[in-house]
């Protein structure tokens, strides 16, 4: 097994910090977290795919270990994120690679997609939407509310997401068999966003989340139209991004593969050995290396 090595590079000013592992020569994929955690989720896939991949696994600006400089030093956008991946990416000298999307992985992603369709080899999605489909109305309600209207009366709906039991159930809800998942990951998340100012950084993200929807179409014409295969391996009992949502790649993916397996939003702390099996069969088809 290799090593995995725990980098920062500087980009556009701000250290990103990333995890990087496999050999320099094989295809590439870029893994991109979700909320509230970091590359942390990927620490046990990462040594599973860098036998046949070159992995990179960033911590998006103000997450995990990069650089958080307050809102008032810099406008937290998926915009401005996927700007710091693209120059990340672009660093570390790949101009051909896969993306594994994950909840806010998904818009910095499609993001990507859209910026360099060419570079684009595959796409896996775990619990990462790109249809309306997936939305789930009872989550959803007050994110719109606040994005819509922010101020004090629609605040504390949302202001919740940042409590260690919101944290927690993001994790835990939906896995059949809780135990399974380490109380590591929730602690470690909620010590991250607890930190001073990281609260209004994640209220800023929450406030720009609805700027994502009109890039859907955008999205699904880049799927129809490129030939991009798809992999989406969801936890089918995730109550932020349903099911549906996955169903929903095979309308637009010429090559679309798609599991619903009986987990939860954070599927590789329950199911890390499924996920990693789907994800070893896909990209050994569809992505073509010689040793």
């Amino acid at each position: 097994m290799g090593s995995v090595h725990h980098r920062t590079a500087v980009v556009d000013g701000h250290e990103i910090f990333y995890r990087e592992a496999g050999p320099a020569g094989a295809p590439a994929i870029v893994l991109l977290h979700g909320y509230p955690t970091s590359s942390f989720m990927f620490r046990e896939l990462i040594p599973l795919l860098a036998r046949d991949y070159h992995v990179i696994a960033p911590d998006h600006l103000g997450f995990g270990r990069s650089a958080a400089p307050g809102v008032g030093e810099f406008t937290y956008t998926f915009d401005a994120l996927a700007d710091l991946t693209s120059g990340l990416i672009d660093q570390v000298g790949l101009d051909r690679y896969a993306i594994y999307v994950q909840d806010y992985g998904a818009p910095i992603g499609w993001r990507l997609a859209l910026k360099h369709p060419g570079r684009i080899t595959a796409i896996v999605t775990q619990n990462g939407n790109g249809y309306e489909d997936g939305f789930v109305e009872s989550f959803w309600t007050d994110v719109w509310a606040y994005g819509a209207d922010p101020g004090p009366e629609t605040e504390p709906a949302v202001r919740t997401a940042l409590d260690l039991d919101a944290i927690r159930w993001q994790y835990v809800h939906g896995v059949p068999d809780p135990s399974v998942v380490s109380p590591d990951t929730w602690e470690h998340d909620f010590a991250l966003v607890s930190r001073e100012g990281n609260d209004e950084i994640q209220l800023a993200l929450f406030r720009d989340y609805r700027n994502s929807r009109p890039l859907y179409p955008l999205l699904h014409e880049f799927l129809r139209t490129n030939d991009v295969p798809v992999l989406a391996v969801w936890g089918r009992n995730d109550e932020i991004f349903g099911p549906a949502g996955a169903l929903a790649f095979a309308r637009d993916a010429k090559d679309a593969e798609v599991h619903l397996i009986n987990g939860g939003h954070f599927l590789l702390e329950s199911h890390l050995d499924v996920v990693a099996g789907y994800m070893r069969g896909f990209l050994g088809r569809v992505l073509a290396w010689t040793k």
